[in-house]
């Protein structure tokens, strides 16, 4: 007989990684992480991968959250984009979704990646 293929195993939302947004520079030089799962809870990691913060978001602010992730459209969203000219005490941030990596001075967010950025908690500590 020939064997029955096993089906894949199926995405467990808690552990699905939604997205990770990485925010680095400033004046301080501090380098924050924020990775939000599928259901919705996120951890805020500081240096050396520290838990600083954990919570969840809404069900609301989550849809909110996977509309501008959809909107932003990642896979067309240029990989890299600079301030002109730069800002030397300003942040940059990566975002990773859906496979993509696309990395923005703050001052040359596009458009859609501010709205990603506003759909998530903050980067703050407390």
């Amino acid at each position: 007989t020939t064997p029955v293929p096993t089906p894949p195993p199926t995405a467990n939302p808690s552990t699905e990684r939604l997205l990770r947004v990485t925010r680095s520079g400033g004046f301080a030089g501090r380098t924050r992480t924020l990775l939000v799962n599928g259901d919705g809870s996120w951890t805020l990691l500081g240096e050396q991968d520290k838990d600083l913060r954990k919570g969840r978001l809404s069900p609301s602010a989550l849809e909110d959250l996977r509309t501008a992730l959809r909107e932003a459209d990642f896979a067309h969203l240029p990989r890299t984009a600079t301030a002109d000219p730069p800002v030397y005490d300003g942040f940059t941030y990566s975002f990773v979704h859906g496979g993509f990596e696309v990395s923005a001075d703050q001052t040359a967010l596009p458009a859609a990646l501010s709205r990603v950025l506003g759909a998530l908690p903050g980067f703050d500590a407390a």
